[in-house]
């Protein structure tokens, strides 16, 4: 008797399937400057704001979930849906916006990722610089780039656990201290770190991108995962985001934070860790830095590239000529900064900032409302409780809005 029967996938495969799209989100919100931030919150204030990052991770769940849902929910992109409800404008706005940010922002991942290894080595972080943006633009032509891309995610997210966790073990963090600090409080002259944390952890655009990443995945998957499980799995992913980000708080509030040694970039949390712990941690946490840097360079690119070639009409297929040339634009681009001014200057920060001020509370609206239309989400539509967060999420929007404007203006 002849077995028709396909086989079942390998349980890595079946992993992959279900954590991909989360995983993908955790290592492209996790960047340079997320750990740069996180690092000074350590450094300044010790343990006392580790539950901002409960918070933060807390509404982005909501919204990635939210996004997940939509995903699975139909066959259409987002910005498709968008535009048959909202109009050509609307997708208009949010694609070229979403560009926009994604491109200013990406020389801070290529200096990161030229840092971190150019500290370890002695060399010229500017070689790394090409190196590694070469290496990005050449990942674009493998055959199916979204699959190789959950791979080199996955891989970036294991390397960052284990530098991070490990450099925290070797810390001996106080169970006290660590367990006071998820008590809610404000230290005096915080409130500057916890709207900069809070407004890049809850990234709204990352969440945005989950629903393209839960399609991709859905086309690539010869059995369809149940929508419990993908949604499990973007869920997880943002689990890990938080780990990261209290393991990186943690290193900071164990060694620099009684020293009282002041930061203004992750590299020299990794150099300040050196004279306290020695080399190893030092390498450790700068292998960390790479992997946050690298994987923000690729995903930060990949966002703001194929949602470019969705808002004009080429789709969002990462294997299509047109969105490969736009991914490796914010790639160009972004190292052309990084090359020519060091880092990211002053203009295209105020410039990125303005755009992300009015962008970011339109993008949660639009969002919020799609996954809330019964006709479009059907039964996977928002349910009461879901609504109440996303609700309390869009008003924590408008305010790091605000607060972000009167920080541009003052």
């Amino acid at each position: 008797m002849e077995n028709n029967l396909e086989p079942k996938p390998s349980l890595f495969k079946n992993w992959l399937s279900i954590l991909g799209p989360g995983i993908i989100t955790a290592a492209l919100v996790f960047g340079p400057s997320k750990m740069t931030i996180t690092s000074k919150m350590g450094a300044d204030y010790g343990f006392a704001l580790l539950w901002v990052v409960v918070v933060a991770i807390f509404f982005m769940m909501v919204f990635t979930n939210m996004a997940a849902r939509i995903g699975i929910a139909r066959d259409e992109s987002l910005l498709t849906l968008i535009r048959q409800k909202f109009g050509k404008t609307t997708a208009i706005i949010i694609g070229l916006g979403i560009f926009l940010v994604a491109t200013c922002f990406q020389s801070g991942n290529a200096t990161g990722v030229s840092i971190s290894v150019s500290e370890a080595t002695g060399t010229n972080p500017k070689i790394w610089i090409i190196v590694f943006n070469v290496i990005g633009i050449l990942l674009l032509f493998f055959k199916s780039f979204y699959a190789l891309l959950e791979k080199l995610m996955l891989a970036l997210i294991i390397l960052m656990l284990f530098a991070f966790l490990s450099t925290a073990i070797m810390t001996k963090t106080s169970a006290q201290d660590f367990f006071l600090g998820f008590i809610p409080s404000l230290p005096p002259l915080s409130m500057g770190l916890i709207i900069a944390f809070t407004a890049s952890c809850f990234s709204i655009v990352g969440a945005f991108y989950q629903s393209y990443l839960v399609q991709s995945r859905r086309k690539l998957s010869s059995n369809k995962q149940t929508s419990e499980r993908q949604i499990v799995g973007s869920r997880i992913g943002i689990i890990i985001l938080g780990i990261m980000s209290a393991a990186v708080m943690v290193c900071a509030a164990n060694t620099l934070h009684p020293q009282g040694i002041k930061l203004s970039s992750a590299a020299e949390m990794g150099r300040a860790l050196e004279p306290l712990l020695g080399s190893y941690a030092s390498h450790l946490f700068f292998i960390g830095l790479f992997g946050a840097s690298f994987s923000s360079l690729i995903g930060n690119a990949v966002l703001g590239g194929s949602l470019l070639g969705d808002t004009f009409g080429f789709g969002n297929n990462l294997n299509h000529p047109k969105v490969k040339l736009f991914i490796s634009l914010v790639m160009i681009f972004g190292s052309a900064i990084a090359l020519i001014f060091g880092n990211l200057p002053l203009e295209l920060i105020v410039f990125a900032q303005s755009i992300t001020i009015f962008l970011v509370p339109f993008i949660g609206i639009i969002l919020f409302l799609i996954a809330n239309d019964k006709e479009i989400m059907g039964a996977l539509r928002n349910s009461p409780r879901t609504r109440l967060w996303a609700i309390l999420g869009l008003l924590l929007l408008v305010f790091l809005a605000f607060s972000n404007f009167y920080n541009l203006i003052k």
